[in-house]
């Protein structure tokens, strides 16, 4: 099976090395999320849905006009002038199917923030397994001051990660929070001294991910999403069926034959990606 081909992307400043796909933000005024953007994050997720891309790293070097650090600053609401209110309903619910989409890429994305994440930029977190913070990370979800509500998954999903009364707090009073207090909700996981530091740590995660198997990987993501929210025997089940498709799509029995080797750092000749019917 050949491998996908990297899309050709405008907005979207893509790299691929040994199976990790870092993604640069710097496009806009403020990496921005306007409809370009998101039909460029939907050819993403097909890339990696097609086994392209074990891991995935986004990030951005952008700074605004004085100086400020940015990630994504929010939705691009001047692309919406003179929208029906019909048209503006469809779109953002295109973008909440496209987040969540990505959210079950079979691959690990790890985002790295320095700098401002603002209602969309707080919800795209929600789509990344990890996620790091540098002292510049601001989070915030401003949507409910401007008549509207977080509509990306900051309503339906932040409350999971972050529990009920966060969700609450920063979707209700609009409150930005800085880094520490990101990862003390947990919000992000980690904080970095600094972009590079931070990207360091990004690359030694998606290297980790990038050497096991991508079917395992993929099952073991499946798997875990999927039990969330769901009784203990139905969670024993998907994880069933997910170990069993390891063992079907013959990845077990590479691990076996390669035990020793794996043990000694060597990796193994893992098949490419065979996702699990549903």
């Amino acid at each position: 099976m050949s491998a996908p081909a990297l899309p050709d992307l405008e907005l979207l400043q893509c790299s691929l090395d040994d199976g990790v796909l870092t993604i640069e933000l710097d496009h806009g005024r403020a990496n921005e999320m306007g409809s370009a953007a998101l039909a460029e994050w939907a050819a993403i997720t097909r890339f990696v849905e097609a086994g392209g891309a074990r891991a995935v790293i986004t990030f951005s070097k952008r700074r605004s006009r004085k100086g400020k650090p940015l990630f994504i600053a929010g939705a691009d609401v001047t692309e919406r002038k003179g929208w029906s209110d019909a048209r503006v309903k469809t779109h953002v619910r295109h973008q909440r199917n496209t987040l969540a989409r990505l959210r079950r890429a079979p691959a690990f994305h790890v985002a790295v923030v320095d700098g401002v994440a603002l209602g969309w930029g707080t919800e795209f977190l929600l789509c990344c397994d990890y996620r790091l913070t540098t002292p510049n990370g601001s989070f915030g979800l401003p949507e409910t001051g401007l008549g509207i509500l977080p509509g990306a998954g900051g309503t339906s999903e932040l409350w999971t990660m972050v529990g009920v009364a966060q969700a609450l707090r920063l979707g209700m009073t609009g409150e930005r929070i800085g880094a520490e207090e990101a990862v003390r909700i947990g919000l992000v996981q980690e904080q970095a001294d600094d972009l590079e530091a931070a990207l360091d740590r990004a690359r030694a995660l998606a290297a980790a991910v990038a050497r096991k198997s991508p079917t395992a990987v993929a099952a073991f993501k499946r798997g875990v999403l999927r039990a969330v929210g769901q009784p203990a025997l139905a969670r024993s089940e998907i994880e069933a069926r997910a170990y069993e498709h390891c063992v079907d799509s013959g990845e077990a029995a590479i691990g076996r034959a390669g035990f020793k080797a794996i043990l000694r750092g060597e990796g193994a000749d893992w098949g490419p990606l065979r996702e699990a019917k549903a």
